[in-house]
């Protein structure tokens, strides 16, 4: 609601010169909760007051009776409202710290995290505070007048505006996204949702203001008033955790749901399961901060809620992911059961190859065929990003129709362009957007949706589990090496560390063998040059009457010559070690991605023996789980599943092309020249 927000953002206007644009947050932020608190409190003030002085000095309950009273899970036992503290602008400081005191815990708890009483202070110190009171006093921000939808909508522009000016920026999910996502969310479950009296939870590890929350409240109580979802949050930040507090209290939810720590670091709702979940967690953010807490949560296994892997420490949104999957309710005897929606950039596809902690989460999910769907949204969507972003769908409770499957939607070209720019948020969703995702959503079978231009605005593609999964093959191919004894390759094993480890009988008869060895001899075959160095030991030994192991060459001499005289030389002989058993080349050593459904051994004979004929596999790298060939990799290419091939241009249409700019070209010149010849006449 960029009205309301474009009204209270004026209230900066006072704030110049006493506070720097980017503080402006400290002040709007309390200040507009304050407000509307004040007015969501406002038709039972003086019933709570009068109530408040009667039983203060009792026994009774008082938190219990007063949240009757105020019929909102949270009161305020003071005599101030703001409209009063305008009327009287001396004490206003005193008078409006009353107010805050006066607040329930779970309220005072709110300003606390704002730091609020320190606020007070400067603009009073500023002379800015009346001016202030005065300005918030003025907005109506009665629940009549402004909608908790409307309310959210407007912190979250507003939050929009100060990231603008903020140095350090945060992501927050615009209303049309959340409204695709909380739609797809609930979209299969409409018949349970119907249900009278039927209670649920919601669940969000990175709620910021409580958008996705909020909205999935009010999704559900537009399809069924009587239903009942609870929702729970977890934030790290204390300014927009406040504010989720703020909403859930005036929508009537539980405060203590409402939880402020890094979800990463500790699960402060541990424990609890949840029927929904959804998440738009940081994306590129390091999880540094909560290395060893996540760590240690790792090792615990199954126990934990990172067991499957850990993704690279530089982005850690795979592990909200494993975060929310451990939270999902469980699903017995066909009852109970979960589902999850998170948005998520494109690094959680494809990142890390085979073995790796993100591929090993993806294999993880796919496994237990948690994943349902992913949808592709276009660029451009988010207010301060304009990277494309994927929306996730999980579940432990798949239809049948479902099960073993997963729907990849591409979305990217929808949505239409807003009239004016939000930061980088160009396009939105609209309604029909949504509405048509939604239907191929719930089809869930191949699909191709086209706009009434006949451009291709929506794919949708079914996938079985394993097209998913790949195995990463070790091909193998024979080292080549040359040996020719060079000064350079004489002082090249005289300095190598592993000369000086050896025995110092095997130093003296290394050093004496590279002095009568023959430095003209060329080999281009290992076993040759083994016996060269092995027939210059005994000439050594002879001379100097050396015997016992002092007169032999060790396998670990013999090794240390090889590798340092030696030079990788494509023309010679495959070289062996002493027992005959081809070495490989590292250098050489490659990587097969082989299908899952293709057979590995088939694979390399038609895909890799053409080329490299004395290639192998190799058979020492098995996965870890299966102990099959080749390590076990997962991801999801959604480029390669929608890529559409343009042929190229024909030469004729290049040359048509270029032809008729050149005419252009040549008409614009003899226009400039025209001009010049009459401006020379005049």
């Amino acid at each position: 609601m960029s009205k309301l927000a474009d009204l209270i953002w004026k209230n900066a206007e006072l704030l110049r010169g006493a506070y720097r644009e980017n503080e402006y947050r400290k002040v709007i932020l309390p200040f507009t909760i304050l407000r509307r608190l004040d007015c969501v409190l406002a038709p039972k003030r003086e019933e709570v007051y009068t109530q408040y002085e009667a039983l203060r000095n009792s026994k009774y309950d008082m938190e219990k009776i007063l949240t009757t009273i105020s019929d909102y899970p949270f009161f305020n036992t003071s005599r101030f409202s703001l409209e009063a503290l305008a009327q009287t602008p001396d004490d206003v400081r005193d008078n409006l710290e009353a107010m805050v005191n006066g607040f329930s815990q779970n309220v005072r708890d709110i300003f606390e995290k704002f730091g609020f009483i320190s606020t007070i202070n400067k603009l009073e110190e500023k002379g800015r505070l009346y001016l202030v009171v005065q300005r918030f006093a003025e907005t109506d921000l009665n629940p009549d007048v402004v909608s908790n939808h409307d309310m959210g909508m407007a912190f979250e522009e507003l939050l929009r505006k100060f990231n603008d000016v903020s140095p350090a920026g945060e992501q927050y999910t615009p209303r049309d996204v959340i409204e695709l996502m909380v739609s797809l969310l609930f979209s299969t479950d409409q018949d349970l949702l119907s249900i009278p009296g039927i209670v649920k939870t919601m669940y969000d590890p990175t709620a910021g203001t409580g958008g996705l929350l909020s909205v999935g409240e009010e999704y559900v109580k537009r399809m069924n008033d009587r239903a009942v979802l609870s929702l729970f949050g977890q934030e790290l930040e204390d300014e927009t955790y406040a504010i989720c507090k703020a909403d859930m209290l005036i929508r009537g939810q539980n405060p203590a749901n409402i939880v402020n720590e890094d979800t990463l670091k500790i699960d402060l709702l541990a424990g609890e399961v949840f029927d929904y979940q959804a998440a738009n967690p940081p994306y590129g953010v390091e999880w540094k901060p909560a290395e060893d807490a996540v760590r240690r949560e790792h090792k615990l296994g199954a126990a934990g809620r990172f067991a499957p892997g850990l993704p690279a420490i530089r982005d850690g949104q795979m592990l909200f992911s494993l975060h929310l999957l451990s939270k999902m309710r469980p699903f017995i005897d066909g009852k109970g059961g979960g589902r999850i929606g998170v948005v998520h950039n494109g690094s959680p596809l494809f990142a890390g190859d085979a073995g790796s902690g993100e591929s090993e989460i993806r294999r993880y999910i796919m496994a237990n065929d948690y994943l349902e769907a992913i949808v592709a949204m276009p660029t451009d969507l988010f207010y301060n990003t304009n990277i494309q972003t994927y929306l996730w769908f999980m579940t432990n409770r798949k239809p049948e129709k479902r099960q073993g499957k997963v729907m990849l939607l591409d979305a990217s070209k929808m949505g239409v362009l807003m009239k004016k720019n939000l930061g980088k948020k160009r396009r939105e969703f609209t309604e029909d957007c949504i509405a048509q995702i939604n239907k191929a959503y719930e089809d869930f079978k191949d699909m191709t949706w086209k706009d009434p231009a006949g451009e291709r605005v929506l794919n949708a593609k079914v996938f079985d589990n394993a097209h998913f999964h790949y195995r990463k093959v070790t091909i193998e191919r024979p080292l080549r090496m040359r040996f020719q004894l060079t000064d350079f390759a004489r002082d090249a094993v005289l300095g190598n560390p592993s000369f000086a480890k050896l025995p110092l009988e095997q130093r003296h008869l290394v050093g004496c063998l590279l002095d009568v060895f023959d430095s003209t001899a060329v080999f281009t075959n290992a076993d040759d040059f083994r016996s060269a160095l092995n027939a210059a030991a005994d000439q050594v030994a002879t001379t100097q009457q050396l015997t016992g192991k002092a007169s032999r060459l060790t396998a670990k001499s013999i090794e240390l010559l090889r590798k340092t005289i030696g030079v990788k030389d494509p023309k010679a002989d495959i070289t062996t070690d002493e027992k005959g058993s081809v070495i490989s080349d590292s250098d050489l050593r490659d990587a097969e991605y082989v299908p899952m459904n293709k057979d590995v051994d088939a694979y390399f004979e038609s895909e890799v023996k053409p080329h490299w004929p004395d290639a192998w596999i190799n058979k020492e790298v098995v996965d870890s789980q299966d102990g099959v060939v080749g390590v076990v990799g997962t991801e999801i290419n959604f480029n390669r599943e929608f890529y559409v091939y343009k042929p190229p241009r024909s030469r004729e249409e290049i040359a048509a092309d270029i032809e008729a700019k050149e005419k252009k070209f040549m008409e614009m010149l003899k226009a400039i020249k025209g001009g010049e010849k009459d401006e020379s006449l005049s």
